[in-house]
């Protein structure tokens, strides 16, 4: 007499961050078009001579970054009295910028948050592509160990002695009962984006501290018990 037992596996682990993309962004705003352009574009040539000067593609800090044309546009606002004022004309341009080097990229912080029109938007984190495979393969086996846990404890209260894998897939992808399948599922997607911590310490300098990135695989799987 044998039994199937299907049954969903999971595992998570959080490793510190080892890269970041800062986003910076450049913005004025004034009467005159061709004024608020000049200064968009004379600030972003500034942080843009910053991050040339700490490109290295394999040793960093900035390892990539890329940056937009100035934009321009006008709008007319409205007054607390709903009558139309004159244009605003507004000019921007983004960059992103990614470091391997956290210290860098504070001291990197530090230079040009003070610039005139020049805001940081967002640092997200993430892992090196070698560590991520390494970290996803290794929560992706124990999320299927977890599975053969959970359905061997199933099959001894339902008074088996063992059980047999019969099927591995992503979550939701076992519809069927056919005996025999088997692919092993892919890890969820990681968990890149954590929040941007700023600690000044006991000193003047910027110091970043990222949450570190949880990596999390499910599957789901089919056993024959015993």
């Amino acid at each position: 007499m044998s039994a199937t037992i299907t049954v969903q596996g999971e595992h998570s682990a959080f490793h510190p961050a080892e890269k970041a993309t800062v986003q910076i962004s450049v913005s004025f705003d004034g009467s005159k078009r061709d004024t608020v352009f000049q200064q968009a574009n004379a600030s972003a040539e500034a942080v843009r001579e910053q991050i040339k000067a700490l490109h290295d593609e394999k040793a960093g800090p900035v390892t990539n970054w890329s940056s937009d044309r100035v934009q321009v546009w006008g709008s007319r606002p409205w007054s607390q009295d709903g009558k139309q004022l004159p244009f605003v004309y507004h000019a921007s341009v983004s960059f992103t910028a990614k470091f391997n080097d956290f210290d860098a990229l504070s001291k990197f912080i530090e230079t040009i948050a003070p610039q005139d029109g020049v805001g940081i938007g967002w640092i997200s984190w993430d892992l090196t592509e070698e560590k991520r495979k390494e970290v996803t393969a290794e929560v992706r086996t124990k999320a299927v160990q977890d599975a053969a846990a959970k359905a061997l404890s199933y099959a001894k209260a339902a008074g088996f002695k063992s059980v047999e894998a019969i099927a591995v897939a992503d979550v939701g992808m076992l519809g069927n009962q056919s005996a025999g399948f088997e692919s092993y599922g892919s890890p969820a997607p990681v968990m890149a984006m954590s929040r941007m911590k700023a600690d000044a310490g006991s000193g003047p300098e910027l110091s970043l501290k990222p949450e570190e990135i949880e990596i999390r695989a499910a599957v789901d799987a089919r056993f024959q018990a015993n």
